[in-house]
């Protein structure tokens, strides 16, 4: 999590370098922070945190967790002006590991499928089957059928979107990373009216949905206190998501985009526990679930959010000894940022032009201007960070000349899978 609401895809992030990279008139530099780049260089960018930095730090969560804060005063202090409550009921989750347009479940005892048009419960029965399938079917129907004899079989037709359930007990579903288990109820539902695409979605309760995120967020096994308040931060998240759905099918998806979730398999005895000591807690904001951001480090500033209570303030947790991303270090070759923007020509200049203006070096990177021999680039320091991979944009630069055979233009440089990674995340 510890997401903005919506992840950039890779293609929407090409189109926002690409647009930086065109119309484009000489700005006026603020003087001082010019970073000059010889014809052969290295450009070594040292920096602070790992993600956006907006609310809690979950590193820094374990650092106030050893130093004796408990789950509620470490809640309070990274979302400050945020109030305690509860919240209830189910949540709907997209799953994603399911690339399949079938729901394909194991059988076992109790296993159920739902018309939900016709609102018609059947009890599945043992017949043999090895595997049980919700397919797409005729006019927005689902067909229901079974594997036997190493064959599938008809077994009913549904009128429109179905589900499994087997009274709360988890259901095994098979997914592209093999076998998975999941609590709730299996759907099966239609993205758009008159396709044959299939989305697959579990809907289960809040708590246990929680417990499917909490492990994959966080170390289980860190102190109590900080397991606990990731439990709060994602159920008020889950909560959040809940209220603004992404879909008229579900509420909110298993991937960094929103919250990491991964069903009974992810589960721990440890942060189960922490999900269990917090049950049903939630921070408000004006009553209603607030946006509960988080990522993996600060770097010891938050940074300002889209909320009142996701301020940037100085965070003292975040640097204990344990976390290796407090400060960073990474060395690029300039012919590396010349393949990610080659309207610059041969880089000459890094023109910083803002900052958020807290700690180190004047703060994140908010935009600067890449000075080439062919053209001016700017570029937020978001779509910086993005593009070359780096763990925050809390960063500077200091400039080495080398010797280092330049690659050919237009050769291997950049990762460019990671384009849109940890945008929202900050993992």
């Amino acid at each position: 999590m510890r997401s903005t609401r919506r992840r950039l895809t890779p293609a929407a992030v090409l189109l926002a370098v690409a647009a930086t990279t065109v119309g484009l008139t000489a700005p006026s530099y603020a003087a001082g922070d010019t970073f000059k780049v010889p014809a052969k260089a290295t450009v070594v960018v040292k920096g602070h945190g790992y993600g956006h930095g907006h609310g809690m730090s979950q590193y820094g969560a374990e650092g106030a967790a050893r130093q004796g804060l408990g789950y509620r005063d470490i809640a309070k202090f990274y979302y400050q002006g945020t109030s305690w409550g509860e919240t209830k009921g189910a949540v709907s989750v997209h799953l994603s590991v399911n690339t399949s347009n079938a729901v394909v479940v194991l059988p076992r005892q109790g296993l159920a499928v739902r018309d939900l048009v016709a609102r018609q419960r059947t009890v599945l029965p043992d017949n043999g089957a090895t595997r049980w399938r919700l397919a797409p079917g005729p006019k927005g129907g689902t067909r229901i059928g079974y594997r036997a004899g190493g064959k599938w079989h008809a077994f009913a037709t549904a009128k429109g979107a179905a589900q499994f359930a087997a009274h709360g007990q988890p259901i095994t579903l098979m997914t592209s990373l093999g076998e998975r288990p999941y609590r709730g109820r299996l759907r099966s539902v239609a993205p758009d009216p008159g396709t044959n695409s299939r989305d697959t979605v579990n809907l289960l309760s809040m708590e246990n949905y929680v417990k499917g995120v909490v492990p994959l967020e966080m170390p289980a096994l860190w102190s109590a206190d900080a397991v606990r308040t990731q439990a709060v931060a994602a159920r008020t998240y889950a909560a959040y998501e809940r209220d603004h759905p992404i879909s008229d099918d579900y509420q909110i998806c298993d991937t960094g985009a929103c919250q990491v979730y991964g069903g009974v398999a992810a589960e721990h005895p440890a942060s189960n526990a922490a999900v269990d000591a917090t049950r049903h807690e939630v921070l408000t904001a004006d009553g209603e679930p607030a946006f509960t951001q988080f990522g993996a480090s600060s770097g010891g500033w938050t940074s300002a959010g889209s909320v009142p209570y996701l301020g940037a303030r100085q965070d003292p947790y975040d640097g204990w000894g344990g976390n290796p991303v407090h400060s960073w270090k990474v060395s690029l070759s300039d012919a590396t940022l010349e393949q990610a923007w080659p309207a610059i020509g041969n880089l000459r200049r890094i023109v910083v032009t803002s900052r958020d203006g807290n700690g180190d070096w004047g703060g994140r990177l908010q935009s600067l201007v890449l000075v080439g021999s062919d053209g001016r680039v700017p570029v937020s320091g978001d779509t910086f960070r993005a593009v070359l991979g780096l763990r925050s944009t809390w960063a500077t630069f200091k400039v080495n000349r080398t010797s280092v055979a330049r690659p050919a233009r237009g050769s291997a440089g950049v990762d460019w899978s990671l384009l849109a990674a940890d945008l929202a995340g900050g993992r």
